[in-house]
């Protein structure tokens, strides 16, 4: 509730430091509505605490964030009006008076702010009515709950804070690598929501995958289509060669499939299975050659397990006993504490109390743990928790516990929470992508703070802690990469949001229902055509979503219907024509991104908000006036012709990434502050290449894909090496002649190297070993010679190296002492692996063939 006032207010903020003076009367009233929603403010967190349960409370809450959302419309909309578009927009309001059009727009603006302020004012009297006390806003307090742990918490691999599973992993494990049966078998791990079979089946796959030739793990959820799914089956390689693929049939992709697959031993992991028919329309595409061929399959429904594969029983999986519930419970609440250190005898029997409360749910135990961290071994406060909880005890619902956690929340990690329920289930969520959407909405506040971004990787990461994601890889600095929200979250934020009118979903449940109330953030989640979303979705929606469109948007999308977005997000299907007319109308647009998708041309003239642009997996023809946008901060494209030549003379300070683009039409820009640079068709320019690398002091990414061979310049005399800061390097192409590569040729503090199509002549891993930061290394594809004899031997060094990947058909041997740090290795053939016994459960994997 508090992030739509906080949000109006910092906006009243910016227009009365900034442009108050020119607003004449009207100013007065910004200011006037601005103190009185200061003061209403004050008694938020009271009157959020008292709404559950209390209808009064919840409808004046309602009729104060409607007011929110009237002034920020109003705002909104008389910039729209008089042409709000940039800083100087100053310049423009001394002018109103020499424009009676702008003039009556500022009158209006001044109407309706006074209606507003009336009906503020009774909004504020009825505090007294319900005894609201004024106290000072939560968030203020528990922002820095974050701060103190992200170095502790970033250091660290992602535990699994697992408890109780190993004997059911084991279980498993046996019954997937036995040649018994010998034909195609299909296990279900079956249990209620929340239970932990998809964590089971994570830790299993990570195991047995190299035991088979081929391996995959699938989400399903309830809305799956067979059309992904067998895409999602075939090699990278193939769907990004063969365009036809997505033209073909399912009959036609079901028999590609099962050529892949035969004379292979192959597991498949289907995770969150609904519907028995599943199995019926996928079995064809999975030959039986009696070779010890495996699926494993999750589902809440037993019938799932009998339908696929009557002759193996069901693998129910238990709840946790109170033993391993209390381990789980202090796992999580206590995860600075050292193994051997002993929990004080208090806390240890307020928590097994807690811990009894779960009923053995993992799901629960590990919100309450999460709870619980964030009070700190506090008595008292622990106490307050178990008395707080409006606790089930007759059923083993978790749903009181995830209440409460999120009742626990700050304001603006509740709006961070509640904006996942725009994706839809089992979504693999990109996190630099959801924190540029965060950003653009406005829910990151910056008070004290190095910069948004830091902020809101620190959002992230306290929803992680309070285990309200699922965390599925970090990247080489610790962040967070990818993650998903368990369907039970899921449906939480969805709820929570669906109260507020924060997001609203339309799905294939949802459709022919008609949203009640004005629909400020809408997510198009239906497979199916939903064509009635369209009319409901109107002027004052900030945020648009469309998914798996399949089709249904092969026209033009008048983006003129919607003047006040601040983010578009649509990812399609690659057959989607999409032509978004009037996009230059959305001046406050700030995130624009298309995926999968193909559109015509588009201009990017008047809109001067945009700080995010991203054109992944889209087909699109020239697009024009894009670097006349001073806001952009993030350009992301897979085909340069979107980008075109940068301005020569004028800096683009704030731009921060810029993926993927000709070195020609950057070499002559001035980028103070990027960050990522990626550069396509790289051919050799490089003293001009070297000239713009000076001026890049803030640069820490820096890929460069050579069209052919990689020249010499770049590496020799010791170029690269001269970027102190450069953290992370991607060369594809090949290596040049007669320079063999070194240590003191790659820059010194290299954290992440991968090299594709370098095609060397000698091994390069003596030298490698020698970069005492490295923590990852890929070496792609044709990073050796063909004709290259003998394996590929890790001497010495690595000291840092966690994540070691070799994509060569070559062999591997790492000496013993090596590679102290290693969590994951993949190559096709490891002759010998010494790690010391605590890193035994390192994921060693064979490069399936």
């Amino acid at each position: 509730m508090a992030e739509a006032i906080v949000s109006v207010l910092s906006k009243l903020a910016v227009i009365i430091v900034s442009e108050g003076q020119y607003l004449g009367g009207v100013g007065a009233k910004v200011e006037r509505v601005q103190r009185e929603l200061t003061r209403i403010k004050c008694c938020l967190q009271d009157a959020d605490s008292k709404r559950k349960g209390d209808e009064r409370v919840q409808n004046w809450l309602n009729e104060l964030r409607d007011a929110a959302y009237r002034i920020e419309d109003a705002t909104d909309s008389f910039f729209l009006h008089v042409g709000y578009t940039d800083t100087r927009f100053s310049q423009k309001l001394r002018r109103l008076f020499n424009k009676p059009r702008d003039l009556y727009f500022l009158h209006k603006l001044g109407t309706k702010l006074d209606g507003i302020q009336n009906l503020l004012e009774e909004i504020s009297k009825s505090r007294v009515t319900y005894g609201f006390s004024d106290l000072k806003d939560k968030s203020k307090g528990e922002a820095n709950v974050i701060m103190p742990h992200r170095r502790a918490i970033y250091q660290e691999v992602e535990e699994t804070e697992v408890v109780g599973m190993e004997a059911d992993k084991n279980n498993i494990l046996k019954l997937l690598r036995s040649q018994i049966p010998p034909r195609r078998a299909v296990i279900t791990i079956v249990g209620p929501g929340g239970l932990g079979k998809t964590t089971l089946a994570h830790m299993v796959y990570k195991s047995a995958r190299a035991d088979f030739d081929y391996h995959i793990m699938l989400s399903i959820s309830q809305q799956f289509s067979l059309t992904d799914l067998l895409k999602k089956m075939l090699p990278k390689d193939s769907t990004r060669e063969n365009q036809t693929v997505e033209n073909e049939t399912v009959g036609e992709l079901i028999n590609k499939v099962k050529k892949i697959l035969s004379t292979k031993r192959y597991l498949i992991i289907l995770d969150d299975v609904w519907e028995d028919d599943l199995w019926n329309q996928l079995k064809d595409a999975l030959p039986d050659d009696n070779n010890g061929s495996r699926v494993l399959m999750t589902s809440r429904i037993i019938d799932v397990a009998t339908s696929a594969d009557s002759q193996m029983n069901p693998y129910e999986l238990k709840y946790l006993n109170d033993s391993e519930s209390l381990d789980l419970l202090l796992k999580k609440a206590l995860p600075f504490q050292e193994p051997t250190q002993k929990c004080p005898n208090d806390l240890h029997e307020l928590a097994d109390k807690l811990s009894k409360k779960c009923k053995g749910l993992p799901l629960g135990l590990v919100v309450l743990g999460g709870i619980l961290s964030t009070k700190g071994p506090s008595y008292t406060a622990w106490e307050r928790v178990l008395e707080t909880i409006n606790w089930h005890l007759d059923s083993k619902d978790c749903m009181p516990i995830l209440a409460m956690s999120y009742e626990d929340m700050p304001y603006y990690l509740k709006a961070c929470f509640q904006y996942l329920a725009i994706f839809p289930e089992d979504h693999v969520i990109c996190a630099k992508r959801l924190i540029r959407m965060w950003i653009a909405e406005g829910f990151i506040p910056l008070e004290g703070r190095p910069t948004i971004e830091i902020m809101a990787e620190y959002c992230l990461e306290e929803l992680s802690k309070r285990s309200m994601i699922q965390v599925l890889s970090r990247s080489t600095n610790g962040l967070i990469k990818h993650f998903q929200v368990h369907d039970i979250l899921r449906y939480l934020a969805m709820n929570e949001a669906g109260h507020e009118n924060f997001v609203t979903v339309f799905s294939q449940v949802s459709a022919g229902k008609k949203p009640d109330g004005i629909i400020r953030r809408a997510s198009l989640q239906a497979q199916e055509k939903n064509s009635q979303f369209i009319e409901y979705v109107g002027p004052n929606t900030r945020s648009l979503f469309l998914f798996d469109t399949d089709g249904y948007f092969q026209r033009s999308l008048h983006c003129s219907n919607f003047r006040l977005l601040k983010v578009l997000e649509i990812v399609g299907n690659i057959r989607d024509v999409i032509e978004l007319k009037s996009l230059d109308k959305l001046i406050h647009l700030k995130y624009l991104g298309l995926r999968n998708c193909t559109t015509k041309r588009f201009s990017f003239h008047g809109m001067k908000s945009l700080e995010t642009l991203e054109l992944r997996e889209t087909r699109y023809s020239k697009c024009n006036g894009l670097w006349t946008i001073s806001t952009l901060k993030h350009v992301l494209v897979d085909y340069s012709s979107a980008i075109r030549e940068l301005p020569k003379g004028t800096p683009i300070s704030n731009l921060q990434t810029l993926k993927w683009v000709k070195f020609r039409d950057v070499c002559d820009a001035k980028l103070p502050n990027l960050r990522t640079l990626a550069i396509e068709n790289y051919s050799g320019e490089w003293v001009s290449m070297n000239n713009l690398f000076q001026t890049l002091r803030n640069l820490r990414k820096l890929k460069i894909d050579c069209s052919g061979k990689i020249p010499m310049d770049i590496v020799y005399p010791k170029a690269l090496s001269n970027y102190q800061n450069l953290q992370s390097l991607y060369l594809k192409g090949e290596w040049p002649e007669n320079v063999n590569v070194e240590a003191s040729l790659l820059p010194p503090q290299i954290i992440k190297l991968k090299l594709k199509g370098s095609r060397l002549n000698h091994n390069p891993m003596p030298e490698f070993g020698k970069l005492n930061s490295l923590k990852k290394l890929f070496l792609g594809k044709r990073v050796l010679t063909d004709n290259w004899e003998g394996p590929i031997i890790c001497p010495k060094g690595f000291h840092a190296l966690q994540y070691l990947k070799v994509m060569d058909d070559k062999d591997l041997t790492v000496a013993q002492g090596v590679m102290p740090k290693l969590t994951y290795l993949k190559a096709k053939s490891i002759i010998s692996v010494h790690l010391p016994l605590e890193l035994q459960h390192v994921a060693i994997e064979r490069k399936s063939r």
